[in-house]
């Protein structure tokens, strides 16, 4: 049932009480020169599923905050309006009594994660709440098989990936089942099957125990299909609030605001100004292959493009893994068998479900790790041979998690810093320290703190850091976490110039969606594998493949495979561009 049926039917009684109201909510941070938040106005009706999205800096986070009293009780700074949750105004109660009906998730895991073991982490809700302990059992183990941490039990939080750790975050709120379940961003580090699984639980929660769900968040596939309404936010206004179908199919309404709509919505955007009207606009890959379906007799399917092969190289690699095996203190055998060689000039992306050795096996590439078996190599030499210095100066990375390469007190002092470490002074360092911050689009941001901007900016001082190095190889992992629509292409942008350049880009991702027009070479990893090794086309094509590591391919691709099994047609396409590119209106006989 889509979320206009869901509405239709009365599952929402719009004219009831509502479990939040959000009246005239201004806010501005202490020494911030704007107000976050200006004249909110928001009603969220008990049990409903109401989805946020707008560009980074939108105020979806602090919106978020504000709903358990985070904002302003802990930060301080100026909040004009009122905000009640449960009945409870959110100045005049504490956070803690707040929290007894709102569980929050929080965009980064790490800031929430204290405990010292994956069970004790989502217990540890469950005693605050004063479940029964005979009941604790259960909720655990159905809290973390939802995430699919199942096994995990006395794993320590730190010990997991940066995608283990969002789900650890995640399934101790779902433990809970509080009246209201804020998430913030709660997916942009999971899998593409694990974003869907999470997604599906929420919902759940949500139908079966009438849990109310915020939900921010740029995935606008899986809000399409699961919110029953949607709020777009930008600049700290509520611009729009509507069901799915009218926020996601209103491209232009989207496209001012930064906000990409989900795939499908783009295709048939595109078919109706070939003349292919659709009897509407889809928003889920549910309703489109119905609406393909309704057109199909009208619809002619043409030739699409073929699948590539990547050129033999020429060169020896630049980086090489032979035999990779690397085990963690606790057991986890993260890289087994690896065997991988990447040549100057290659841009690659690698791909894999959390916690397949991905990150990892960039930790071997930079000789943060070393093997316990076999080799790794930067152009011919064994990395144990070469101090992590030198390794930096011919290759750049972009951490997961940003706030782990952040320390200085401004942007500009963060971007110089390494520069200065190996002896840059002068009219180079700026030269060089501007280039980078205009690049990035950072320049107006130079003299503030790193720490005081939102995620996706500290992202991008990161990345404007290691550009500054002007090294001949960048690796960026998750580097579009957290990113609006256009913050993500600005950066892959920034790798594509790279790359243009003659340089090596590596880049992994569970954003496989963003990476057409940019990545040649596909790396699949799984459980410490390489499971396959193909060009872009062919791997989004390889629906076992990408499963059978919990990835699934872009919602367009699956469109055109439907698509071609109903019209045996080879549609080996890339975007919605691509797919409405195969399609014609047929002929029909005089």
């Amino acid at each position: 049932m889509t979320a206009a049926a869901r509405c239709l039917s009365g599952v929402h009684n719009m004219d009831a009480d509502p479990i939040i109201r959000i009246e005239n909510l201004s806010y501005q941070y202490p020494r911030s020169p704007a107000f976050v938040l200006r004249d909110v106005n928001l009603n969220v009706q008990r049990g409903e599923f109401l989805g946020i999205v707008g560009p980074t800096g939108a105020g979806k986070t602090t919106l978020c905050l504000a709903l358990n009293g985070i904002v302003p009780q802990f930060y301080g700074g100026r909040f004009f309006g009122h905000v009640t949750v449960a009945g409870l105004d959110t100045i005049e109660n504490r956070i803690y009594e707040l929290a007894q009906h709102v569980t929050l998730v929080f965009q980064d895991p790490e800031t929430q994660l204290i405990a010292n073991s994956v069970q004790d982490e989502v217990a540890f809700g469950l005693e605050n709440f004063q479940v029964a302990r005979s009941e604790m059992p259960q909720r655990i183990q159905w809290a973390l098989e939802a995430v699919r941490l199942k096994g995990m039990l006395h794993r320590h939080p730190s010990e997991l990936s940066g995608g283990e750790k969002q789900r650890l975050a995640i399934a101790a709120a779902l433990a809970v089942q509080p009246d209201v379940l804020v998430l913030d961003e709660p997916t942009s580090q999971l899998d593409p099957l694990g974003k869907q699984e999470v997604f599906a639980t929420i919902r759940e929660l949500n139908e079966r125990l009438g849990i109310t769900v915020i939900l921010a968040s740029h995935a606008s596939e899986e809000l399409a299909e699961f919110a029953d309404r949607v709020a777009l936010l930008d600049q700290g206004q509520l611009v729009s609030l509507d069901t799915p179908e009218r926020i996601f199919s209103g491209r232009d309404l989207l496209a001012r605001h930064a906000v990409r709509p989900p795939q499908v919505t783009e295709f048939y955007i595109e078919l109706a100004r070939q003349g292919l009207e659709p009897p509407s606009i889809p928003v889920t890959l549910q309703e489109a292959t119905a609406a393909y379906e309704q057109m199909r007799d009208k619809i002619a399917v043409c030739a699409c493009p073929a699948a590539e092969a990547l050129p033999p190289p020429s060169e020896p690699p630049l980086l090489s893994a032979h035999d990779v095996h690397y085990t963690y203190g606790d057991g986890t055998r993260a890289l087994r068998h690896v065997t991988l060689d990447i040549h100057q000039g290659e841009y690659v992306v690698i791909v894999g479900q959390n916690g397949a050795g991905k990150t990892t096996l960039a930790k071997h590439f930079l000789h943060l790790l070393e093997p316990q078996a076999g080799e790794v190599h930067l152009a011919g030499r064994d990395v144990r041979t070469l101090a992590v210095s030198d390794i930096a100066q011919t290759i750049g990375f972009v951490a997961q998690n940003p706030d782990q390469q952040i320390f200085s007190t401004t942007v500009a002092s963060e971007v110089s810093f390494a520069l200065q470490s190996l002896g840059t002074r002068g009219p180079e360092l700026e030269a060089r320290v501007a280039e980078s911050l205009q690049t990035m689009g950072l320049t107006d941001l130079r003299d503030r703190h790193p720490l005081s901007l939102a995620q996706g900016d500290r992202a991008r001082v990161v990345i404007a850091a290691a550009l500054a190095m002007r090294p001949d190889v960048l690796i960026f992992d998750e580097p579009t976490t957290g990113q609006d629509y256009n913050g993500a292409k600005r950066i892959l942008d920034v790798s594509r110039r790279f790359h243009q350049a003659g340089k090596t880009v590596i880049v992994i991702t569970h954003h496989l969606y963003l990476m057409p027009g940019y990545a040649q070479r596909v790396v699949v990893m799984g459980r410490g594998v390489v499971l396959g090794d193909l060009p872009l086309r062919q791997a989004f094509h390889s629906s076992e493949l990408l499963r059978s590591t919990y990835l699934a391919a872009p919602q367009i691709v699956r469109l055109a495979q439907y698509i071609s099994a109903r019209e045996q047609v080879p549609l080996p396409i890339l975007t919605p561009k691509e797919l409405a590119a195969c399609l014609r209106l047929r002929r029909t006989s005089p």
